[in-house]
Parts: structure tokens; C-alpha cells; sequence
């Protein structure tokens, strides 16, 4: 199932309004993890900024898929090895921003993975934080960033349409 989720950073649409273009896709992945409590995604702190999920620009050579494992891993320090990559889920956030003279196209293509891990190493050089949301809070903290939102709801109701819930009892713990 693809899912299609469409944001504006600034409303103001057009063709640019004289302003120098530059588009750009990036790729990572919405990644949660079972809880008591139940599913909680994460989300990580940009400089002061905002919340979001991790991703990043693609290296010469890379597909979607490779480009988010290789910056999930740079941004968390979650290796491929500890992500269950759930079959079948890809959605899209598009939206722009202005930055200086410059407005900027962004397209994020978003897989969704499970980890069981629940330490993180950020990378300082782009974030000061992270945490695990249980969904209504993750949609709380992203605030007015609708598409971002909407594109956990799409990951939140995959997971619940395949039943994944809370972890299964496990007495290791």
C-alpha cells in the first residue's frame, strides 16, 4: 500500500514569485518500537527547531531504500540489522520552504521499520534530542506540521490494520 501525503510550508503556491527553485528528495523511515504502553514511534529534535522523522539526501548511487538505512544509521546509530522493515508501506510528504532568496521543493519518501532498541546515538552536527511517542503524542509534538503528521497516521493505521499493537508478553522483558 503507497500512501500519498502532500504538505505546504508556505502557502503562498506558484511558480516560485522570482525567487531561485531548487528541488530536492530525500528518504528515511518512521520507526517504532512495541512498548507495554503500546507502539511509540520516533521522533528526533532538529537544532532547536522541530521534530521529525530520520532521513536524508541520497549519495550518488543510492535508491530510496538505501539512502534512508545509510541516514537512519548516521542519525540514530540503528543499524540495518535492527530494523524490521515492515513490508508493503511507503508514503510520500511533499512541501516547500523559503530559505533567503531560495525556495526549496522537498519530497520525502518514508518507509516504516521496527526496532527493538530503544537507546539512540543522534548525531550532535544535526540533532539535540530524540524521544519515543506513543501516537497521540507524537501528533501533538509535530504540531503544524500537517504532512508529517499525516504521514504517521498513515504508518499508525498500516500497523493497527495488521494488528501490531503492544509487545507481546515477554517474560526476558
Amino acid at each position: 500500500m503507497k500512501h500519498r501525503t502532500e504538505h505546504r510550508a508556505v502557502q503562498n503556491g506558484g511558480s516560485g514569485n522570482g525567487k531561485n527553485v531548487k528541488k530536492q528528495i530525500v528518504a528515511g523511515f518512521i520507526i517504532f518500537r512495541r512498548t507495554e504502553d503500546g507502539i511509540k514511534f520516533l521522533l528526533l529534535y532538529r537544532r532547536g527547531a522541530y521534530w521529525n522523522f530520520p532521513k536524508g539526501h541520497f549519495e550518488p548511487g543510492e535508491n530510496s531504500l538505501n539512502t534512508a538505512l545509510r541516514e537512519t544509521e548516521e542519525e540514530t546509530g540503528l543499524k540495518g540489522s535492527e530494523l524490521h522493515i515492515v513490508p508493503n508501506f511507503k508514503t510520500y510528504v511533499k512541501f516547500f520552504f523559503e530559505r533567503g532568496d531560495k525556495r526549496i521543493y522537498d519530497t520525502v519518501i518514508l518507509y516504516l521499520a521496527e526496532t527493538k532498541r530503544a537507546d539512540i546515538r543522534i548525531s550532535p552536527r544535526e540533532h539535540s534530542g530524540f524521544a519515543w511517542f506513543l501516537y497521540p503524542d507524537a501528533c501533538h509534538i509535530l504540531g503544524r506540521y500537517q504532512g508529517t503528521k499525516r504521514a504517521l497516521k498513515q504508518a499508525n493505521d498500516f500497523l493497527r490494520s495488521k494488528g501490531v499493537r503492544h509487545r507481546p508478553a515477554d517474560p526476558q522483558g
